[in-house]
């Protein structure tokens, strides 16, 4: 009998932990079908192309022709064959996914600014004509590494320490080298990630700042 009082008070903490837990669930669940979404989307493309031989590898970005310039949106989800496409699938679903998890709409519109600010980067500054998913993925790791720096919360500046001890050497491919790959893309892409970091951030409550004379 001496127990019963402290009943009461515990079952609304389960509830808690367990709701907790729930949210977390559907949000990592909702992460995965969203990114694997985007990759099956990208592997049908890329079928589609090799059976009309290249056809659809029009829809890359070719820099300084207006008429070109919505394909910046499609780009990224096209791919000059196969290999070009399995080389990006995993870090693109593990960069996705982990970006993802840190809010979904937030992750849309992230995305949307990689897009916009790696495309144009790629449009005015390349040569040749670019596609592929490297922009959203540089994409990707510049946000993630943002939110370690701009939400300075401990579990975006772990996942940032984490994804630069894995991915760190990404950033080499921000450099000319190999002619045959568009620095361009991962720069801008890399650019526009952090961008989306930086506009998205939690900004304080000016409401609950108090003014100390």
């Amino acid at each position: 009998m001496s127990y019963a009082p402290d009943q009461p008070a515990r079952r609304p903490a389960r509830r808690k932990r367990s709701s907790g837990l729930a949210e977390h669930g559907a949000r990592a669940l909702g992460s995965a079908v969203l990114v694997l979404s985007l990759t099956a989307v990208m592997w049908v493309l890329e079928t589609v192309d090799y059976v009309a031989n290249g056809w659809l590898d029009r829809f890359g970005i070719d820099p300084w022709n207006v008429n070109d310039l919505p394909d910046i949106f499609t780009a990224p989800f096209m791919h000059a064959g196969f290999g070009h496409l399995i080389a990006n699938t995993v870090p693109f679903l593990v960069l996705g996914f982990i970006a993802a998890t840190r809010g979904i709409a937030k992750f849309l519109v992230a995305s949307l600014i990689v897009i916009v600010v790696g495309g144009l980067g790629v449009w005015f500054t390349s040569s040749a004509n670019t596609l592929g998913s490297s922009i959203l993925i540089f994409g990707f790791f510049g946000y993630l590494l943002g939110r370690g720096v701009f939400e300075r919360r401990l579990v975006d500046v772990a996942i940032a320490v984490g994804v630069v001890a894995v991915y760190g050497t990404m950033l080499l491919g921000v450099l000319p080298s190999d002619p045959a790959i568009s620095w361009q893309g991962h720069l801008f892409g890399l650019i526009g990630g952090v961008t989306g970091a930086w506009a998205l951030r939690r900004r304080p409550d000016k409401a609950s700042v108090t003014d100390v004379p």
